[in-house]
């Protein structure tokens, strides 16, 4: 019997080895990649990026990573986060400052070897003079002494807090506590103070014990902040109790330099204005940009720059963008990272999203000399070296400060207004000026409470928009949360994992050096 069944025995071995190459080839054919097409280079577009790569964990029905494009009008990347060349050196032109608790920038520095330094004096130090101008006179002006002896300054910062408490009384201590306990870039006096720090630091914790977000509205109520975008910022300092005259002062200055905008903006993003005035800011060295350009480098994605996609079309199992090159791409997922405000995107089927506008901040760099007469002084050391506003519609500027100061008669200055600054009146501000460099940012939203805020997911399907978290708060920070919630709506709505985990972010260096230049 035996020997009957070594015949087919023999003839099954033999089958199998000529259908073997055929049966590798079936199971090696799988389906390519999809990809993800992103519209923006910026902290947002980027983030997205970094973090499906790093989320992505393969799976029999998908063992491949996606592949990804970012799309960029600019012949740079880093969107709203730039630098500009004054008198051959280089400062920040947009988004300037990171605050302490700013973790995903934090571990964007660390992961890609970037060297971290404080901001300017002028931004970030006790002992910088401050003055507030009505547009006739300093209201109120803070103490200038001109010694590099430690001492001596420590002194006189002391005199100025015991002069600014003097004015503010015990409001201040309101304020700051309205500040202290944004733990990152939001307030949480009105939480309970027991869950207050839990409750924000819920954002960091791994995937794993964190819902993923479809609508912003969510992701707030999650974390216990959405009442904050319900009402004014000066609403919820009169709530506190804080006094007119802080309110109108010097609350009325921080929320003008860092939003350009007056204490009727929503809650939210005024606590976090506050939250920008604070110790401990930091900056990239050589550009906050770099964080992009790194991100970018290391997240293995194909880069178009210089190329505006002029429309996105869904057409049923994947989505084409066409761009002003004539180009056309398919993607079975889009990513919107960039404000829609003021872009001529148009869509197929078309979407809904509520209508807002872009405060528009021009940027003004001069190296040259102030005029004290403008400001009623004899001499330039008296005039401070931050000069904030009240509200004040007829006032041509939001605020002018020192970056750099070479010599007695050179300095590098920066003026924040709502228009642009003619010639004429800069020439009534300075008496000299070398170099004069002009930026408009469309910055960031308009703020007005109650917020109404566009969702993440655009059509129902897989096409995301990351800028809908701006109506919150618009920061550097804030992008890069809304960035990884939007990463993991995509991981987890069209590659199906339920449950993601933690990815282990090594430090690395990029290969390749994405190009920027000076704005």
């Amino acid at each position: 019997m035996y020997s009957d069944l070594k015949p087919s025995f023999s003839f099954l071995i033999l089958l199998f080895l000529c259908l073997q190459p055929l049966i590798f080839s079936l199971s090696t054919d799988a389906s390519p990649p999809p990809t993800v097409c992103i519209v923006g280079s910026g902290i947002g577009g980027s983030s997205v990026a970094h973090f499906l790569r790093h989320y992505f964990h393969p799976s029999p029905s998908q063992p491949t990573p996606p592949n990804i494009k970012i799309f960029e009008r600019s012949y740079v990347v880093g969107g709203r986060m730039a630098t500009v060349s004054i008198g051959g050196e280089s400062f920040e032109a947009g988004a300037s400052i990171l605050h302490p608790k700013n973790y995903h920038a934090l571990n964007y520095s660390n992961l890609l070897g970037l060297k971290v330094k404080p901001p300017p004096a002028s931004e970030d130090d006790d002992s910088m003079s401050l003055g507030i101008w009505d547009g006739k006179k300093f209201v109120f002006k803070t103490l200038q002494v001109d010694s590099k002896f430690p001492l001596v300054q420590k002194i006189v910062s002391y005199v100025n807090s015991f002069r600014i408490f003097f004015r503010y009384g015990f409001s201040l201590l309101k304020m700051g506590s309205f500040v202290e306990v944004f733990v990152l870039f939001i307030a949480f006096l009105f939480l309970p103070k027991k869950s207050t720090v839990d409750s924000f630091l819920k954002y960091y914790e791994s995937p794993e014990r964190r819902p993923i977000f479809e609508t912003v509205d969510e992701m707030l109520k999650w974390a216990g902040l959405y009442n904050l975008t319900t009402q004014t910022l000066q609403d919820e300092l009169i709530g506190i109790k804080l006094s007119p005259l802080l309110i109108k002062e010097l609350v009325t200055v921080i929320t003008r330099i860092n939003y350009g905008q007056s204490v009727y903006i929503s809650g939210l993003a005024g606590a976090v204005s506050l939250a920008g005035s604070g110790g401990g800011l930091w900056s990239v060295d050589g550009g906050n940009w770099q964080m992009a350009s790194g991100l970018i480098n290391s997240s293995d994605v194909s880069l178009h720059l210089n190329e505006e996609i002029e429309s996105i079309s869904y057409l049923g199992e994947y989505y084409e963008l066409n761009s002003t090159k004539r180009n056309s791409y398919s993607c079975e997922v889009a990513v919107v990272a960039t404000p829609l405000d003021e872009v001529n995107i148009r869509f197929s089927p078309a979407v809904s999203i509520p209508e807002r506008k872009l405060q528009h901040t021009h940027a003004t760099f001069v190296r040259g000399l102030l005029n004290p007469a403008y400001f009623g002084l004899r001499t330039v050391a008296e005039i401070p070296e931050l000069v904030g506003t009240l509200e004040d519609p007829d006032l041509p500027f939001t605020c002018i400060s020192v970056l750099k100061q070479l010599d007695e008669n050179d300095t590098t200055y920066k003026i924040f207004s709502r228009g642009p600054m003619s010639d004429a009146l800069l020439d009534s501000i300075f008496s000299a000026r070398l170099q004069t460099n002009r930026i408009n940012w469309g910055a960031y939203p308009h703020y007005k409470a109650p917020e109404l805020f566009a969702p993440f997911i655009l059509d129902g399907q897989h096409l995301y928009y990351v800028n809908a978290f701006e109506n919150a708060a618009s920061t550097m920070e804030t992008s890069a949360v809304a960035a990884e919630n939007v990463a993991r709506l995509i991981l987890s709505r069209y590659f199906s994992e339920a449950s993601l985990q933690s990815s282990n972010l090594q430090s690395f260096s990029p290969d390749a050096d994405v190009s920027h230049f000076d704005l």
